[in-house]
């Protein structure tokens, strides 16, 4: 899992990177609201430790943008201890959970990974865009009944592209979610797999249905 940790107490935020670390989790830390809500519309994390109370920006605006944004990131909640109101707040704007100040660190954990469980058994339903239709559980791909043979690393694209349909997906954030590469390798990966994904997925069908949003990324849609 990657994680974003949004808290502005430096010993807290340095103790759940740590604790987190421990666990094998990847951890971002922002010590501010604007940078918090910067980094989760940039980058495609598992799940969000929000505290309420960040300078500049605080948790709940962070989180209602979030979600008006459609961002559909588990967000677990930071506050202080008998702010019911903050946290009844939270959830209605759609945080996932939340934790009251000061907490053990294994409960944390504990609830990251609970959030977790409940994002993988969501994703596990058949995902279907006009005739493709992908099955996350036996990882097969079909276009209008004809079964698709695809690698291992050429089922992540699709997959990553059929969550995100309609929306574009630019190189960088591809490279992120099904390599795993915070930087740009300065290789044309990203292009090869999309050209043989194309030639598997639409070469001889209507409607096409992966497209190129030229200078800014890909997408997979049922309309041009």
């Amino acid at each position: 899992m990657r994680i974003l940790v949004a808290e502005d107490e430096s010993k807290t935020a340095a103790l759940v990177r740590k604790a987190l670390q421990a666990e094998g989790f990847k951890v971002d830390v922002c010590d501010n609201g604007e940078a918090a809500l910067t980094a989760a519309r940039k980058t495609p994390y598992d799940a969000i430790v929000l505290d309420i109370m960040l300078p500049g920006r605080d948790g709940l605006s962070v989180l209602r943008e979030l979600r008006q944004d459609k961002n559909p990131t588990p967000i677990l909640l930071l506050s202080a201890r008998g702010k019911a109101r903050e946290r009844i707040e939270g959830l209605n704007f759609g945080a996932d959970d939340y934790l009251p100040k000061p907490f053990l660190m294994a409960e944390l954990v504990a609830r990251l990974r609970a959030l977790s469980r409940r994002t993988a058994e969501s994703k596990a339903a058949v995902l279907k865009i006009a005739d493709l239709v992908l099955d996350p559980v036996t990882r097969r791909v079909e276009r209008s009944g004809r079964m698709i043979e695809v690698t291992t690393r050429e089922y992540k694209l699709p997959e990553f592209l059929m969550r995100s349909v309609g929306q574009v997906c630019s190189r960088m954030v591809i490279y992120q979610k099904v390599w795993d590469f915070r930087f740009d390798p300065g290789t044309n990966l990203v292009e090869v797999y999309i050209k043989r994904l194309r030639e598997k997925i639409d070469d001889g069908v209507e409607p096409k249905l992966l497209h190129t949003i030229r200078g800014i990324g890909y997408m997979i849609k049922e309309t041009p």
